[in-house]
């Protein structure tokens, strides 16, 4: 039997769909903390032992807390992250790691002095087409990558007015100012996941239209995609988007090597096209070969019930055993301030019209030196202070005020 994780949650508006993946994992869920007292009582009702918290300070000198998963508002978790490690408690974050490029830094700084273990909750990876695809290129058929594409794509009907109360309840919510980049590692992660290679240096280039309104890009973000262009570490390239909104949704990845190239196949239900060179064509395999990859794994049935193909499952799997075992994740806080960075630096090219940046390497001190002052954002702060960014690539763009007043009835239950 595998040691039991004393686990808690902060967070629960997403906190909370992870339940059954932390119980199946051998986590206890001891405490929760939010904002919200409904989501509290209902944990309450499912977990009548759990300790409720509406303060954060509280909930982490909860006695025997091993875990806590990070999850309040997107750009927000740096702070929470922080106490939690100074006092020795492991931290899983949800994506992403930090909203600024001086967070960045302070975070990778606390985590070096802690005991603690910290790692980026990124699911998309896991999936298992994405899965197959590491199998096969670290299997070395495919040669070297040269050229890779991650694309992560989620329009939304403009008319479920449900949702848009639920993603954006308010004017100054994060999701209203979501630079098109920010939201970077559901893209970029799977195929450094896949090949290993980071980066190094990026540009970016928006793909602005600013109808219809959107739900996860926000009102104030005309953007509906941006292109980020990734020079990496063993000199491939990488293109990828953020959470872009053109087309129609899907999840989509490509590994071109020197010998032949692997994709998951829009559309095509989690099936994988695997391609070679004529005469690259290793024993066994055809030219293309079209398949759905196998599952083989001991758990199966739990990862097939989980939310994001599975992924769900694998982090809190993947972090639990990193508690167990005394081992560092591959996800790391030196991975997940890397993927901040590229998509915080990939929006200033962008506004820049594609200027060059040069990604950070956190692990030096003269990189961290560069940036650990660097708070721009282009969010509203919890205490109410203003962006000291635009969050779109046309820094005078504003909806019409029709798109606003329609936004504000349909906050106030006007439009159902």
């Amino acid at each position: 039997m595998k040691k039991t994780i004393k686990f808690g949650i902060f967070g629960l508006g997403r906190g909370g769909s992870f339940f059954d993946n932390v119980l199946v994992n051998n986590g206890e869920i001891v405490a929760v903390c939010d904002s919200i007292q409904q989501r509290l009582d209902n944990t309450k009702k499912r977990f009548p032992d759990v300790a409720t918290y509406k303060d954060f300070d509280e909930f982490i000198c909860h006695p025997g807390l091993e875990a806590v998963f990070i999850c309040n508002y997107f750009h927000e978790h740096v702070p929470y992250a922080i106490k939690a490690l100074e006092k020795g408690i492991h931290v899983l974050s949800e994506c992403t790691s930090n909203g600024t490029m001086a967070e960045g830094v302070a975070l990778v700084r606390a985590a070096e002095k802690s005991k603690a273990i910290y790692m980026l909750a990124e699911n998309y990876p896991f999936m298992q087409f994405n899965q197959e695809m590491r199998r096969v290129y670290r299997g070395g058929s495919l040669g070297k990558v040269l050229f890779a594409e991650g694309e992560y794509n989620h329009p939304f009907d403009p008319k479920d007015y449900g949702s848009i109360r639920h993603l954006r309840p308010y004017e100054k919510h994060w999701r209203n100012y979501v630079p098109r980049t920010y939201y970077i590692t559901h893209s970029l992660a799977p195929l450094i996941y896949i090949t290993g290679a980071k980066p190094v240096r990026i540009t970016a280039m928006p793909v602005f239209s600013a109808t219809p309104m959107d739900m996860l890009g926000g009102i104030m973000v005309g953007d509906k995609a941006a292109v980020v262009t990734c020079l990496n570490d063993d000199e491939s390239v990488y293109r990828v988007t953020g959470c872009a909104a053109f087309g129609a949704h899907e999840n989509s990845y490509r590994i071109c090597g020197v010998k032949g190239q692997i994709e998951n196949v829009r559309g095509g239900g989690g099936k994988v096209m695997l391609r070679y060179n004529s005469w690259e064509i290793p024993e066994g395999m055809q030219e293309n070969n079209y398949y759905m990859p196998e599952l083989n794994d001991a758990d199966k049935e739990l990862i097939e019930k989980a939310g994001h193909g599975g992924g769900d499952f694998y982090v809190i799997r993947e972090f639990f055993d990193c508690i167990r075992e005394g081992r560092e994740p591959e996800f790391d806080v030196y991975f997940a301030t890397t993927l901040a960075s590229v998509g915080i630096l990939a929006h200033r090219s962008l506004l820049e019209k594609g200027v060059p940046y040069d990604i950070p390497d956190f692990h030096k001190e003269e990189d961290r030196k560069k940036y650990e002052s660097d708070y721009l954002t282009p969010f509203y702060g919890s205490d109410g202070s203003e962006p000291t960014l635009p969050c779109c690539s046309k820094p005078d763009y504003l909806p019409a005020p029709e798109e606003v007043e329609k936004y504000q009835k349909i906050l106030r239950r006007e439009i159902q």
